[in-house]
């Protein structure tokens, strides 16, 4: 079942398409990483599958219902957001600011406890928010958006602030969510990150999908049908991927001479900046 359900949406301001033509749809159960340059449209379509944008053109659906449904309380309990535009009390303390969304979802109080946990802030819920760092802020609002487990989870670049301990403290716990049935729908500019979380990623340049598959599938489309091979002479070749070349490397394995073998492939950020013709930030 598609959690997701977006057809040729465009959506324009002014004289300007932030999006021109999305398709695509996301299963249920599903890590999909939505990647692009600043200013590509990520944000705008999370804005739309969550009844906070309406599109100019196209139709989107989530839990088999139109998009525009998702402003009912009913299916705002169904997924959670975090996103540039998400904010926080700041004269409240970690604990009060979840206490709130708590009491909104009707949960038991055990459950700030354990979000607490999983974004790694149990030392600091009696912090006030103007106290904390960004990577703490970004934390706590985090924290917000997956109190209630939700189906689905939109998770516009989460880790944008954090270091490389607490980054991969949040990869495991959103894992965790997943492995029990929540469909994640991450941005991200890094590259690692999405090759790490996601089943399958899609490309955005110019209000389009570029590219979609798995991070596997779009190396293996981009790769150079090449194979290096360094010997421990020192000497380096670049050999065409045949039945030549694998009777070369391995009489030069019997021998002994190789290094290191390896094949041509891109990153995914090498796919992403030929996609995009942008920089990685």
């Amino acid at each position: 079942m598609a959690v997701i359900q977006v057809a040729h949406i465009q959506k324009r301001f002014g004289n300007k398409d932030a999006l021109s033509d999305v398709s695509f749809s996301i299963p249920k159960g599903e890590i999909f990483g939505f990647l692009g340059p600043s200013g590509a449209g990520k944000t705008t379509l999370i804005k739309i599958l969550t009844a906070q944008l309406s599109p100019t053109n196209g139709q989107a659906s989530v839990f088999n219902q139109p998009s525009e449904m998702m402003y009912q309380p009913a299916q705002k309990m169904r997924f959670g957001i975090l996103t540039d535009n998400s904010g926080l009390y700041e004269r409240l303390t970690v604990e009060e600011n979840l206490e709130l969304y708590r009491l909104l979802y009707e949960l038991p109080k055990t459950s700030i406890d354990k979000v607490l946990q999983f974004v790694n802030l149990s030392g600091e819920r009696k912090k006030k928010v103007t106290r904390l760092s960004k990577g703490m802020r970004q934390r706590v609002l985090l924290a917000c958006a997956i109190i209630h487990e939700p189906e689905l989870l939109f998770l516009d670049e989460p880790t944008s602030a954090l270091d490389p301990v607490n980054s991969a403290h949040i990869y495991k716990g959103l894992r965790y969510l997943n492995e029990k049935g929540t469909t994640i729908f991450l941005t991200t500019h890094d590259m690692t990150e999405a090759e790490l979380m996601c089943n399958r990623v899609a490309i955005l340049h110019q209000g389009e999908i570029q590219a979609i598959g798995t991070p596997r599938e779009l190396k293996k489309q981009h790769r150079e049908n090449v194979i290096g091979v360094d010997l421990v002479n020192g000497e380096a070749y670049e050999l065409p991927i045949n039945g030549e070349t694998a009777d070369r490397i391995a009489d030069w394995m019997k021998r002994g001479l190789i290094d290191r073998v390896e094949t041509k492939e891109p990153s995914l950020g090498d796919i992403f900046i030929k996609m995009t013709g942008s920089e990685l930030l």
